[in-house]
């Protein structure tokens, strides 16, 4: 702009510059009546402006200004962009193709005077709905036996954002949901993973267990989610630092951006997922092309293998039969004596509980859980370009297609009929499944999702948002 304004005609009422690369707090030198006296309309929509409070300040010297486009540029993404310039240029008519009402102007009347106040911040609030059509994968997975594996299944959805200049742990202290890395961040988790191999791996070459036969079994178990245990063995670091690229890629944040996850829940037909999370950022150029990219949502499948934890084995020496029982006869004495005092004062010893009675619980057994084996049932990017063109929100259906088949939805229909059919299973579980099987229509694996741009719409919310 600056060669601009060396000869600018003097009767100029329409300057267009949008979709440039104008960029820095310096350009609002260049847009003041000192250049452009006469200006009515000015286009700087889609560059990369930054400074609102700057740019305002040169506007306002501007005044024949009635029409201006700023839409785009990184100083509108500030929850106070329109309020804030609304108030500061009292002449203006239209603002990014929007008409500046007096009700409006009236609902921003005096925000410019906090400026002090209002930080250069996006806030941006991302919103997870309902997860419907997921396959029931326990359906398919045979009964475990005494000694496991024990299987279980849980299911959430992963979405990229970008990471801040100042980092994660500094810009999400007092959010509104709780951050989880995959379970919170896939890629560390990736990481666990794979030292727990190494680790392993480690044991298994100190004992002379290393096998190489079993690698293409281990690589097959990480891709595809197979339920049976990882192998315990590999037989070099070569072979190891091939299972690197099998991650599937779609677990793992792109370059300048960080994983988010939704708390991980068990199979339903329609699982909720609740999850509401506000992000914080100050670098707005780089919030601006992560918009223009937009992000990518991902349906995780978690599948842990339980083992029972071998207890050691009891003693079964004559001396410790011998011991116990002594114990029992002890204990058998001391219960004559109370109940002989008791039937000496008139009490009644309490019923004692028929042979074969649950009332005295087993105590769980405890468990070993394996490391998480994650597939990917479903991934799809959402257009975000829309944020920047003025858009509040956008709200979506992420629609994967149907991954459920006849075979899986039959076997779940015919648990759940039994469980809630208990006494009438025969012909009322037949009839059912017939019928669904007749009428089968799947539904399509889908997620509900709405990104907010947060935008103040008065004064006092502004001024509320700021105590907060």
């Amino acid at each position: 702009m600056e060669c601009l304004c060396h000869h600018p005609p003097p009767r100029l009422q329409h300057l267009g510059l949008g979709h440039n690369n104008l960029l820095g707090h310096l350009e609002s030198l260049h847009v003041t009546s000192d250049h452009w006296p006469n200006l009515v309309s000015l286009d700087l929509s889609f560059n990369n402006l930054t400074d609102l409070h700057s740019m305002v300040a040169g506007l306002q010297t501007l005044q024949h200004l009635r029409l201006l486009l700023l839409q785009g540029n990184p100083l509108a993404l500030v929850p106070h962009y329109r309020g804030f310039t609304i108030d500061s240029l009292a002449r203006l008519c239209v603002l990014d193709d929007i008409t500046v009402a007096s009700s409006e102007k009236h609902l921003f009347r005096g925000l410019s005077h906090s400026e002090d106040l209002l930080a250069p911040e996006a806030q941006i609030l991302v919103t997870v709905g309902n997860l419907r059509g997921v396959l029931d994968s326990s359906v398919l997975d045979p009964e475990p036996g005494p000694q496991g594996p024990f299987i279980t299944y849980n299911y959430y959805v992963t979405y990229d954002f970008v990471e801040d200049e100042e980092g994660e742990g500094s810009q999400y202290g007092g959010v509104l949901a709780e951050i989880i890395k995959p379970p919170s961040s896939l890629e560390q988790l990736g990481e666990d993973i794979l030292e727990e191999i190494i680790e392993d791996i480690e044991e298994s070459l100190e004992s002379g267990l290393a096998s190489l036969s079993e690698l293409g079994e281990m690589e097959e178990s990480i891709v595809s989610g197979a339920s049976e245990p990882l192998p315990r063995s590999i037989g070099s670091a070569e072979e190891l630092a091939k299972l690197r690229p099998l991650l599937d890629p779609r677990l793992c944040p792109s370059p300048g951006t960080v994983l988010f996850s939704t708390v991980p829940k068990p199979w339903s037909d329609v699982i909720p997922c609740n999850y509401e999370l506000q992000h914080t950022l100050k670098d707005l150029v780089r919030l601006k092309a992560f918009l223009l990219s937009g992000t990518t949502v991902t349906i995780v499948e978690e599948k842990i293998l339980s083992w029972p934890v071998e207890q050691p084995p009891s003693s079964d020496s004559p001396l410790a039969a011998k011991k116990g029982k002594g114990e029992k006869d002890k204990k058998e004495k001391e219960k004559d004596k109370k109940g002989k005092d008791k039937a000496d004062k008139g009490e009644k010893e309490p019923p004692k509980a028929p042979k074969g009675s649950k009332k005295q619980k087993e105590l769980p057994k405890e468990m070993h859980q394996d490391p998480p084996i994650l597939r990917v049932l479903g991934s799809s990017p959402v257009v975000l370009e829309a944020l920047l063109a003025g858009e509040s929100f956008v709200s979506t259906v992420c629609n994967f297609g149907v991954i459920r088949t006849l075979e899986a939805d039959r076997l779940t229909l015919n648990r759940d009929a039994k469980k809630n059919k208990k006494g009438k299973k025969g012909r009322y579980v037949k009839s059912l499944v017939s019928v669904f099987e007749s009428d089968y229509q799947p539904e399509p694996l889908t997620v509900e999702i709405q990104i907010q741009l947060i935008q103040w719409r008065s004064t006092e919310e502004a001024l509320r948002g700021l105590v907060i």
